[in-house]
């Protein structure tokens, strides 16, 4: 152990040298999804992404005899030490996350490095992996390691949860993702409330529009921030992350695989919907996450038609004075049924994956079972004193 090294990243090349760590980690499971190298290196860059304006990240790299053999990020972040400590984050919460290690040992001195640099700066406990937010990729995947995760949602080895466990961290909260069937119909009795929903001339169900996108972005994340407010682990967007996202996500975005739920004019749920990018990413993305010319020629004809695709619900919101109401679930379910037919009869869908979901978020739950859902993956979040 004595020859390794573990030192903060410093600079550009150190950052790619951290990214790439994590595409040669993961390169030999058939099951990893690499993201583009450039998103990855934004990603973990400040100036590019909004996320560094309110946070402070500290990337750090382990070597054994000049090889890079391990990587960890710490943070914090602003936003999240003002939420009430009873939702999870609070005054005195760290996070670590991009946790890659082959060997036990060099994974264990990762975490207390990242541990240490929390305690330098005034941290009292912490809550991991996020990487880097919770909007992100948080948690580790303890279950479902047998498939690809789809878009945005992280896939880690399952011998890194004895390594977290083993270094004292216990459970705070399981993320869960459902896996659906779209090309079937609904039960009777959701069909029944759908039909209910569309005799009731104050609903209203409306695709985005890319023509006024940023209009439509802008009332999504306002229902957003309130619907999720008393969420565990909950830290609002800012404004400059909404563009960061916006921005992104838009070569992902159809009009009718959006869609907004308006009640006497009043935009009040919404419900996202996205082409699962893996798919693509897989086929036509080196391990490297550097694409070849013909690569980047495939992937730019699947945005523009992706067919056959399967579908991420990443997010869905109902303003929180309407939760717990039958009219959420009516407008959930309505919102469901159109997205669906559109997945089916536009993009040849035919599966979908709804999540993540708290555990105990008794709402999305209620209603993932009502459709039929089924969950197909776990993610653990962690939490330890420091």
């Amino acid at each position: 152990m004595s020859n390794v090294t573990i030192t903060a990243v410093t600079d550009d090349a150190r950052r790619a040298e951290w990214v790439d760590f994590g595409f040669a980690s993961n390169a030999a499971d058939p099951n990893y999804a690499p993201n583009l190298r450039s998103e990855e290196i934004g990603k973990v860059t400040p100036g590019k992404n909004p996320f560094f304006e309110h946070a402070r990240v500290q990337l750090f790299l382990a070597r054994r005899d000049g090889k890079v053999v391990g990587r960890i990020s710490a943070h914090f972040d602003e936003l999240a030490l003002a939420q009430p400590a009873e939702q999870g984050m609070g005054p005195g919460t760290g996070n670590w996350g991009g946790l890659e290690s082959e060997d036990p040992q060099v994974a264990a001195l990762l975490i207390a490095r990242a541990e240490q640099w929390l305690r330098e700066q005034g941290m009292t406990r912490v809550i991991a992996p996020l990487n880097l937010s919770v909007w992100e990729e948080p948690g580790l995947l303890v279950k479902g390691h047998d498939h690809p995760p789809m878009y945005m949602m992280g896939h880690q080895a399952p011998r890194y949860q004895p390594w977290i466990e083993g270094a004292g961290y216990t459970l705070a909260k399981r993320l869960f993702t459902y896996d659906l069937a779209i090309d079937r119909d609904f039960p009777e009795l959701i069909q029944r409330i759908v039909a209910s929903g569309e005799k009731n001339a104050r609903i209203r169900i409306r695709n985005v529009s890319l023509k006024h996108f940023d209009r439509d972005v802008g009332i999504i994340c306002h229902i957003l921030n309130d619907a999720w407010s008393d969420n565990w682990g909950f830290v609002p967007f800012t404004e400059s992350e909404i563009a960061y996202t916006a921005k992104s996500l838009k070569p992902l975005v159809k009009e009718d695989l959006i869609r907004i739920a308006e009640y006497d004019g009043e935009p009040v749920a919404f419900m996202m919907t996205i082409p699962d990018f893996n798919r693509a990413l897989m086929k036509f993305n080196r391990r490297s996450g550097k694409p070849t010319l013909l690569g980047w020629i495939r992937i730019a004809l699947w945005l523009r038609k992706p067919r056959p695709a399967d579908m991420r619900v990443p997010l869905m919101g109902v303003l929180k004075r309407l939760q717990s109401s039958r009219m959420a679930s009516q407008l959930a379910f309505m919102m469901i049924e159109y997205i669906r037919r559109s997945a089916i009869s536009e993009y040849e869908g035919k599966r979908a994956e709804i999540g993540w979901i708290l555990e105990d978020n008794q709402g999305m739950v209620a209603i993932a079972d009502a459709i039929g859902s089924k969950i197909n993956k776990q993610y653990n979040v962690y939490e330890k004193t420091l």
